[in-house]
């Protein structure tokens, strides 16, 4: 199906072409006419098929058809990449279609906030923010979306993991209920569903399978616990015959600078990317890696869908995102257009749940591969997801059951280098001798009442819930 078939504005055509859209996708061949026929729509399709193209051409295609004095688009994204992603797709766009847009996003300089609040004030065709920095816009009272007349919350599932969902509902509060809402998401949570009911009025749903991954992508599994990881990437690298692209994903944005210190000291080229990193030196980062100034990329979660990045070598998961989609998603950037390409998967004790819905959405069980043992690096952890799972007792579990006699406990925290020790974090096990040091007072006020002979021993409480990393990435 071509864009042609979709009646769309002369001039929108003559930017489809020259921005070389071919053939519409499986998604904007299904979204595109219902955008146009007003309707609200929940669109699920992964990462790769075109779902913006899908939602920005029927809405441009309208915008053309009318003379708009105000703004009448809001388009929520949960990151500063796909914001300015998105913005450059219309600012393609408008070389042939009169539309006027801006991102809004946080972390640049403050001349950027001047920039943003007057596009607000003044009317821009079409808003692309963050829901953070939009709220704190606001929230200074000069916005006004009260004629707005399209909603777009695209990667939703994503804004809604990392905690959006309250800001989001603040933004839609003070919309219009008259308008035309559309909700964009990799995957389709039983809360994405709650979620869309809140905001959208009869949708239609186009829901798309999730593609499998190309036979040319080498997927390889390996037990690890956190502090192992590193110096196994280490061997593992050493054995190929070269990374010309690699990016590697981490769900700690403590991790990114730790890794790359030791990429570097390995002697591999390598630079990191979180939201810790100011927007320009994002996009210098971003823009030399696409140019092959340097072949590895450190990036966290938060950050694995709003990098347009494709045809890569390797890719490498530190920590398993939480979606099997996401594996899918982020494996999909390489071995396109006939080549090949190496995906890397680390499997932790705590995580192991995760690949066994990865396996489902495979439809076949993956090898898991165990050489931690043989480097020299200490003994993986068993596979067996039951025993891992039940957060407070994991700890407990692996101690009575992860390990060989004799063998010392796992630390859950990576070292800060490839040939260094780390020392033990809060919550693992002391060698004798290296307990912290207390106050006696403290120590005795605490101390439990030694019991008298024949007295019943009272058991031990359970461990508390394990928390989550500290580092751990939740706003962009």
């Amino acid at each position: 199906m071509t864009f042609n078939d979709f009646n769309l504005h002369d001039d929108l055509l003559s930017g489809v072409e020259a921005m070389n859209y071919k053939q519409a996708t499986p998604i904007q061949e299904q979204a595109i006419p219902k955008i146009l026929a007003g309707k609200d729509l929940i669109a699920c399709a992964q990462t790769g098929t075109g779902k913006t193209a899908a939602y920005l051409i029927p809405l441009l295609d309208r915008i053309s058809h009318a003379s708009h004095d105000h703004t009448s688009t809001l388009i929520l994204v949960p990151t500063r990449e796909l914001a300015k992603q998105i913005d450059d797709q219309v600012e393609g766009f408008a070389y042939f279609v009169s539309a006027t847009s801006i991102a809004i996003y946080g972390g640049g300089k403050s001349e950027n906030w001047d920039q943003q609040r007057r596009a607000l004030t003044t009317g821009a065709d079409i808003i692309i923010a963050t829901p953070g920095r939009l709220i704190a816009h606001m929230q200074m009272g000069y916005v006004n979306f009260d004629k707005l007349d399209y909603l777009v919350l695209d990667e939703a599932d994503k804004m809604l993991d990392m905690g959006f969902s309250d800001d989001i509902l603040n933004i839609v509060r003070q919309l219009p209920a008259k308008r035309q809402t559309l909700l964009f998401s990799a995957t389709m949570p039983n809360k994405i569903r709650e979620f869309a009911k809140r905001i959208l009025q009869e949708p239609d749903e186009i829901r798309l399978a999730v593609s499998k991954p190309a036979e040319r992508v080498d997927q390889q599994f390996y037990l690890a616990f956190d502090r192992q990881k590193l110096p196994l990437l280490a061997h593992l690298m050493k054995q190929t015959a070269g990374v010309q692209s690699m990016v590697l994903f981490t769900s700690r944005k403590s991790n990114v600078n730790a890794i790359v210190r030791d990429l570097v000291r390995l002697g591999y080229g390598a630079r990191g990317i979180s939201s810790d990193s100011a927007q320009e030196d994002r996009e210098v980062v971003l823009r030399d890696f696409k140019n092959k100034q340097f072949p590895i990329l450190v990036a966290t979660d938060v950050l694995s869908r709003g990098i347009d990045i494709d045809n890569l070598t390797h890719v490498v998961n530190f920590d398993i995102p939480r979606d099997a989609e996401d594996y899918i998603h982020r494996i999909g950037r390489t071995a396109r257009a006939e080549a090949t390409g190496t995906a890397i998967t680390f499997i932790s004790d705590q995580d192991q749940d995760r690949i066994l819905r990865i396996e489902r959405l495979l439809e076949h069980e993956v090898e898991k591969r165990a050489i931690t043992e043989e480097l020299g690096l200490g003994v993986a952890p068993v596979f067996n997801p039951k025993l891992y799972r039940g957060g407070g007792s994991r700890d407990k579990q692996r101690n009575k059951k992860g390990r060989r006699p004799g063998q010392p406990v796992q630390s859950a925290h990576a070292p800060k280098s490839l040939t260094s020790e780390a020392a033990p974090a809060q919550g693992d096990a002391l060698p004798r001798g290296d307990k912290p040091v207390r106050s006696n007072k403290r120590r005795n006020k605490n101390r439990r009442p030694r019991p008298e002979k024949g007295d019943p021993v009272q058991p031990t409480g359970a461990p508390s819930a394990v928390q989550s990393p500290a580092g751990s990435e939740t706003h962009p």
